[in-house]
């Protein structure tokens, strides 16, 4: 019995010892992204969105409006791509300054819905609209681009 406990001995012994020696690898590394975050991107086509505006850019506006958005302005009248981007480029809005406020973007899969305020001078149908607004635009990723596909604006008072 004696021979056999030192055998047992021996042999956990010598396990314990091959198993101190096993090289063990390191975690691996995150994956390096390239290229802006989805938040980034979206952000950028909002800046685009009312650099476009400013500029009376009805291409520009057209890239960043998917064909099927509408949008609800402040005062809860909707509008098509068409309209919108008539009103815009055609003298029924005019945006003078448009300076923005915060920004969050929470994604979804393929959608990115991003909340944010501007303070802009602006006119409508020849009216001051100027003011602080607050709004949320909804981003689809179509075809390996984003554009925007649902807009809701409010006047702040």
């Amino acid at each position: 019995m004696k021979k056999f406990a030192a055998a047992l001995l021996l042999i956990c012994a010598t396990v314990g010892l091959v198993y101190a020696q096993t090289k063990k690898t390191a975690p691996a590394a995150p994956a390096k992204t390239t290229g802006p975050s989805v938040s980034d991107s979206v952000k950028q086509l909002e800046h685009d969105w009312s650099d476009a505006m400013k500029a009376k850019d009805a291409d520009k506006l057209g890239q960043v409006l998917a064909d099927d958005w509408t949008g609800i302005g402040p005062d809860g009248a909707k509008a098509t791509k068409k309209d919108y981007i008539g009103d815009m480029t055609g003298g029924g809005t005019t945006l003078t300054s448009f300076d923005f406020g915060s920004m969050d973007v929470k994604v979804i899969g393929s959608v990115a819905i991003v909340q944010g305020s501007d303070t802009e001078k602006s006119t409508t149908k020849g009216k001051d609209s100027s003011g602080k607004y607050v709004w949320m635009d909804v981003f689809a990723k179509r075809d390996g681009k984003w554009q925007a596909v649902r807009s809701q604006t409010a006047l702040v008072k």
